[in-house]
């Protein structure tokens, strides 16, 4: 698996990874007891993390919105990016965990005209999306955004761990 991401993430930039990656994130997902019993509680959006405007230009995509549009398409939520990276942040591999929460402290925040345009977050429920947790530091820092824009319930889902 952390060669799969690592070459989805990385050169050379394997986008056509994101069905076997995408088939094997939503398989995890439909085996999890609290998965299954949050979906049943009302509407849902998913909402990918978002890169830096430098990597997203390097890499030509974010990965994160990849996996999150492909796993729309199989439990049918839209997809929201509502969220934008406030500044640039340094990769979170080979961080210790204070370092990673302090690295993505503020790092995030509400695209407003994406939100004014397409629907309200209040009381909305998301699934934020993204392609590794170590600490869940970045996801933490991105539900904490969500909340405070009016989002009723937040829950991270990430294709691995590490």
């Amino acid at each position: 698996m952390q060669k799969l991401i690592f070459n989805f993430k990385y050169k050379p930039y394997l986008t056509d990874l994101k069905t076997v990656l995408s088939d094997l994130f939503y398989e995890s997902i439909i085996q999890n007891e609290q998965f299954q019993s949050q979906i049943k509680k009302g509407e849902w959006l998913m909402v990918p993390i978002p890169l830096s405007k430098t990597k997203l230009r390097k890499r030509g995509y974010n990965q994160a919105e990849i996996l999150a549009k492909e796993l729309s398409k199989k439990f049918n939520f839209p997809v929201q990016s509502i969220l934008e990276r406030t500044r640039e942040t340094k990769t979170q591999v080979g961080l210790t965990n204070l370092q990673r929460k302090l690295n993505v402290k503020d790092a995030f925040k509400l695209n407003l005209s994406l939100i004014a345009n397409h629907s309200s977050l209040k009381n909305a429920n998301i699934f934020l999306v993204d392609d590794v947790a170590t600490t869940g530091s970045t996801l933490l820092e991105a539900a904490k955004v969500l909340k405070k824009g009016g989002a009723d319930k937040v829950f991270g889902l990430t294709l691995a761990r590490d």
